[in-house]
């Protein structure tokens, strides 16, 4: 019997393959388990043309994945942590963290998709990985800032502005 296989199969052969097996094998395992169907000429056309719908949607997501990304990699993270005396900061920064700030900027991304390549325990930029489709990954430069120091540069600014109004 001839017989269409809907999904991969290691025994048999890929997707999409016609393969002759036997009869009892065929209606008692493949057709069941929904590995394949009877090859006829209407099941193979309306397999071909579920492939190819399948093929579109995977290239428009593929193509959508590829602008996400170019946005991803020439936009900055800044996370704002407490460190200690020497620029450690406490803990490190996690997925979630980076993950909640990519939110805020109007990124739909899922936070399982955020790869830290090292932990990162000390201030400075660095490198994370962001998987958006099967073949696209973006390098997204996550900033890592003292949480005091940023509170206490505005203030000097602010010191600065009221000085020279001072001045005057």
């Amino acid at each position: 019997m001839k017989v269409l296989l809907k999904k991969d199969f290691d025994l048999i052969g890929s997707a999409g393959d016609i393969k002759e097996v036997k009869d009892g094998y065929a209606r008692n395992y493949l057709i069941p388990q929904g590995i394949a169907t009877f090859a006829s000429p209407s099941s193979i056309k309306s397999f071909e043309e579920v492939r190819r719908q399948q093929g579109r949607k995977i290239l428009r997501e593929t193509n959508d994945a590829k602008i996400i990304a170019s946005r991803i990699e020439t936009d900055l993270v800044i996370i704002k942590v407490k460190t200690a005396d020497e620029g450690k900061i406490y803990g490190s920064v996690t997925p979630t963290m980076i993950h909640d700030v990519l939110v805020q900027k109007g990124y739909n991304i899922d936070k399982k998709k955020i790869s830290i390549p090292e932990h990162i325990k000390s201030l400075g930029e660095f490198v994370v990985d962001v998987k958006l489709y099967t073949d696209v990954v973006a390098k997204l430069k996550v900033n890592v800032e003292d949480e005091e120091a940023a509170l206490e540069e505005p203030k000097s600014e602010e010191t600065a502005a009221s000085e020279e109004g001072k001045s005057e």
